[in-house]
């Protein structure tokens, strides 16, 4: 415990002295927390200019860090009085350990992309700010309706809006059509069912290459909850106080992943890198995966084979849960930044900008009129597969959040490692994930 307070005291010291040494001069192009600002970049800052610091992670394959620093860069170029300087914090657990450690230190970001599914935690520690006045001011209820339902739901609670979506995802199945030609399969014709799934697979499966992969590190809890949803309900309630991970019919969800393997052998066992596993895709080491849209750009623009993208198999539905990053603002910012930091939100996303977004990374463009934009019409036109994730939100759910979300996804985690690495039956681990979620929640359900 003493190590864990030591190493947050630590970080929130580093960002207090990146946040503060906010002078005379300012960087473009983003910077590690506690590392110098690139050479060159100084500029002289207007009298009465705004600075925000600007955290934001990347989980996604790409050059996404010159994309988001470009977006900012375009800003301030539009907004002389305001400079935004973004800061690349790593992973999304990277990048919530330190805003987590920031806003105890008493030097929270001034705005913030990170997981939409911190929601709770982030309002259980009074950290962000409710975004309603600012929206009630510029763009009212037309704005907010504009994103897609899938993505608010682990926006807003108790009918307030805590959160913007911005780089968010859902999970498809990317699939090689040029291996599915070379064993008889349609490639036109990608599985639809837990059945065909597991049949494509099988066939699929030579030596040097696998028939899937389903990414079984990082966002464990994630792929499990896809398959949870295609079998019945979701894994917890809207308030996020109560979990349900031993259900019948998630222990047969889970038992399916496991059979993939061990059953089928279409599926290394073990743990899957969730970074290596587009990278397998892309060197043709398997012939299916499920991932994150957000890879769809990096697949586009490397994959040296005809490739497709569909819907994530039914088992009794079509289903995904949402995922990705939301923008959030933070309490113990002055009012002059704040409003400096909803015009950022704002203009970060604008229909446009948002659809841009999309085309150049592969994320959902998060507000349906971004797929009125011309930019975004003919791009879904000469490349269809970039409206996969978006219909597919149809059957889209919210992302797993509960109340101290950190402890609950680490007890599901870590019991579905122990389950598809051989260590426990699916029954058990999933009861004792239940039992161990139950305690850290007890006190959310008095």
């Amino acid at each position: 415990m003493r190590t864990v307070v030591k190493s947050l005291f630590s970080v929130a010291m580093s960002l207090a002295l990146l946040t503060g040494c906010s002078s005379g001069t300012s960087t473009t192009g983003s910077s590690q927390p506690g590392q110098p600002a690139q050479p060159g970049t100084s500029e002289t800052k207007p009298a009465g200019n705004t600075e925000l610091s600007f955290f934001y992670p990347v989980a996604v394959g790409g050059p996404l860090t010159k994309i988001v620093d470009g977006m900012a860069e375009e800003f301030n170029k539009e907004n002389p009085g305001i400079t935004v300087k973004p800061v690349y914090t790593g992973s999304y657990q990277d990048t919530t350990t330190k805003i987590q450690a920031a806003v105890q230190g008493k030097t929270p970001p001034d705005v913030a992309v990170m997981l939409s599914t911190e929601l709770h935690t982030m309002m259980d520690m009074n950290a962000i700010l409710p975004l309603d006045e600012f929206i009630a001011k510029d763009g009212g209820n037309e704005y907010v309706k504009d994103f897609f339902p899938g993505f608010l739901a682990n926006s807003q609670v108790d009918g307030k809006t805590y959160s913007i979506p911005f780089q968010r995802s859902t999970i498809v199945l990317y699939y090689n059509k040029a291996a599915f030609k070379e064993v008889g399969l349609d490639p036109e014709k990608p599985p639809t069912t837990w059945d065909e799934m597991a049949e494509y697979a099988a066939k699929l499966t030579k030596d040097g290459r696998w028939g899937i992969e389903i990414p079984s590190s990082g966002f464990t809890y994630w792929m499990y909850q896809a398959l949870a949803l295609q079998n019945g309900k979701n894994l917890m309630t809207e308030d996020g106080k109560k979990v349900f991970f031993d259900t019948p019919e998630n222990v047969e969800a889970l038992q399916y992943w496991v059979d993939l393997a061990k059953k089928h052998k279409a599926m290394p066992e073990g743990v899957i890198e969730w970074a290596t596993v587009p990278s397998d895709f892309l060197e043709g080491k398997t012939a299916m995966m499920f991932h994150t849209t957000g890879n769809l750009t990096n697949v586009k623009n490397n994959a040296k084979f005809d490739f497709g993208v569909a819907f994530l198999p039914a088992k009794k539905n079509y289903a995904s849960p949402t995922g990705g990053g939301n923008f959030y603002m933070f309490k113990g910012t002055d009012a002059k930044k704040q409003e400096a930091a909803w015009k950022f939100i704002r203009f970060m996303t604008e229909p446009k900008r948002a659809a841009q977004w999309s085309i150049d990374t592969g994320y959902v463009a998060t507000r349906k009129s971004a797929y009125e934009e011309e930019i975004m019409k003919q791009y879904v036109k000469d490349f269809p597969a970039a409206a996969v994730a978006r219909d597919q939100l149809e059957y889209g759910h919210a992302e797993f959040s509960t109340h101290n979300n950190g402890k609950v996804t680490k007890a599901l985690n870590d019991n579905l490692q122990a389950v598809l690495t051989g260590k426990a039956d699916a029954a058990a681990a999933l009861k004792k994930a239940q039992e161990e979620a139950d305690k850290v929640l007890a006190s959310f359900n008095k």
